[in-house]
């Protein structure tokens, strides 16, 4: 049976965007598993309502469905136990619990007001009010305001990253010699920027840098192929 993904997208259904989709993605490729993409936009909150939720991603299989990319991962490996493991077993299940929350915070939320600006320019009008009304609400200032000095706050985030810095100078991925959902977990927000704005997060030389290079090609180039800035 067709596994069915809603995930987020703006006026390109071909640019999915959310990192939490990305979360979902990458680990569905993990997995070895396809989900046919259901586009969703902002505003589009009563597509997701018999699934019990209001945000993406939603992951339909067969007559269930799982809101949630971190109950979408752990449904993932409970459900599709021959397949390759996301965790490596229950303590790296337990490790990712604590990596899913620093890449909420640490990640995702560190790199927002950096990228946050440049997101209307990709969703349509009455999504681009949505998310505008809620993120400034959020923010407490215009979203131009929260990016005006990206510049120079970047360091506060580059500097954020040093313990994932310091394990990447030796080993590869997070996962070690290869890449498990603890990689995909932050990956996720780094392809969100990605998607989304051109403005560098990372320097060429730092680790993550080279890290997130090998994300991008893995899976065949799943998530290079997906339209993007060069950043």
């Amino acid at each position: 049976m067709t596994l069915k993904l809603f995930e987020l997208v703006g006026t390109d259904e071909q640019r999915p965007f959310s990192p939490f989709c990305w979360r979902t993605r990458m680990a569905l490729a993990h997995k070895g598993l396809s989900a046919q993409s259901i586009p969703w936009c902002f505003t589009e909150k009563q597509a997701i309502a018999p699934h019990q939720s209001e945000k993406v991603p939603v992951l339909l299989d067969g007559e269930t469905s799982v809101a949630d990319s971190w109950a979408i991962a752990n449904y993932l490996e409970d459900t599709y136990p021959d397949r390759p493991s996301l965790f490596g077993g229950e303590g790296g299940r337990a490790i990712c619990r604590m990596m899913n929350w620093w890449g909420d915070i640490a990640v995702v939320g560190g790199m927002f007001p950096l990228i946050v600006a440049d997101i209307p320019s990709h969703l349509k009008p009455v999504d681009a009010a949505y998310f505008r009304k809620t993120r400034e609400a959020r923010l407490g200032k215009p979203l131009e305001q929260a990016a005006a000095e990206r510049d120079k706050s970047v360091e506060s985030f580059r500097k954020g990253l040093e313990p994932m810095r310091l394990t990447l100078k030796t080993q590869d991925y997070l996962g070690g010699d290869a890449p498990n959902y603890a990689d995909y977990i932050v990956f996720g927000g780094f392809q969100w920027a990605r998607v989304v704005s051109p403005f560098k997060l990372l320097a060429e030389a730092d680790p993550v840098y080279a890290w997130r290079e090998r994300l991008l090609d893995t899976f065949d180039g799943m998530a290079r192929k997906s339209p993007g800035f060069p950043v």
